[in-house]
Order: C-alpha cells, then structure tokens, then sequence
C-alpha cells in the first residue's frame, strides 16, 4: 500500500488519500470523480448524480457520464431526460422532432400527433320555436355530437358540434293544459 493511501476511509470508499478522496469503493457503490475548482476527487455513492449512468464490473462500478445534451441516462447512448432546448424521442435528444411527430414543450417529448375524433350525430331533435313543439309551421331542429379525443397543438381541429335547420310541421294547436280536470 502507498504511504498515502488509507483503509480507514469514510463515506463507502474501500480505498482512499488525503489528496484524491476515494480510489475504490465498497461492494455496491459506484466511484465517481467529482470536480471542486481545478481539482477532482473520487466519491462513492450508492446511485449515480444526474447527468451520470452507473456502469457494473467485476472490479469497480463507475458513473459515466451522459452525452452532452443528455440531463440524465440508462446507458451513454440511451438518454432519459434531455437537457433544455431538445425534445426527447426514443432515447435521443433531438433539437427538433421528426416528421409525423411534435414536440411537447410540457414534457420535452417528440409526441405522435393527435387529430380531432367525433362521436356520431344525434338524431335529430323535434321540430321546435321558442322551445314549444305546436302552434306554428315553420321551426328548428337540432342534433349534436361529441368531442371523443381533443386534438394535439399540431392535430386536426375539432368540427362543429351542434347543428341546426329549418323544418316544417303540420300546424297543430297546443293543448291547454288543466282543461277539464278537477
């Protein structure tokens, strides 16, 4: 053992000096080089910080780090979370999404675009003016559908969900209501 190497080192290392902190560490702990001004010392953590993915060997389990526009990894070519600017899209960050995709600023993702989807018409109302069904001949009928999926920001926008048109009934008069009860 190097005279400044110890083995009575705190924090999980295995190994450890004066000057460089860590050298190896114990089973299960992952050594990475932490950076203090001009100087970097080993650290043994049990997960590695963002922006790091943690590699396993037979001898020692190191954090990585993650590509340059990569907030946080599973492997060096497979990132989690993208740093801000990219949109996230199986495991890549990219600038901008790929064609039949959207960026959603909400989630940084590239996300499939999302059209518009209807129900199917109602049938239609009865014939009607002024919310009555009788004394008149010429009034509106009515049918609605509804909106069954929203759209995404670069989908298809929703149609109209009401509609209306003119009718003719045959003029029949309203019956008084009370008429011969008691």
């Amino acid at each position: 053992v190097h005279p400044n190497v110890s083995q009575g080192c705190q924090g999980g290392c295995a190994t450890c000096s004066d000057y460089n902190g860590c050298l190896s560490c114990k089973p299960r702990l992952f050594f990475v080089l932490e950076r203090i001004g001009m100087k970097q010392i080993g650290v043994c953590l049990s997960s590695c910080p963002s922006g790091y993915y943690g590699t396993r060997y037979p001898d020692i389990n190191k954090c990585a780090k993650c590509k340059a526009d990569c907030d946080t990894c599973f492997t060096r070519n497979f990132c989690t979370k993208c740093k801000s600017g990219f949109y996230l899209y199986s495991g890549k960050c990219l600038e901008k999404c790929p064609d039949g995709l959207e960026a959603n600023n909400h989630t940084m993702e590239c996300t499939s675009i999302v059209h518009c989807e209807t129900s199917e018409w109602s049938p239609w109302s009865p014939c009607m003016k002024k919310g009555k069904t009788c004394g008149f001949k010429r009034g509106n009928e009515v049918r609605v559908r509804e909106i069954v999926q929203h759209p995404s920001s670069r989908g298809n926008p929703c149609p109209a969900t009401t509609e209306s048109r003119k009718c003719i009934v045959q003029r029949k008069r309203c019956q008084k209501e009370g008429k011969g009860t008691k």
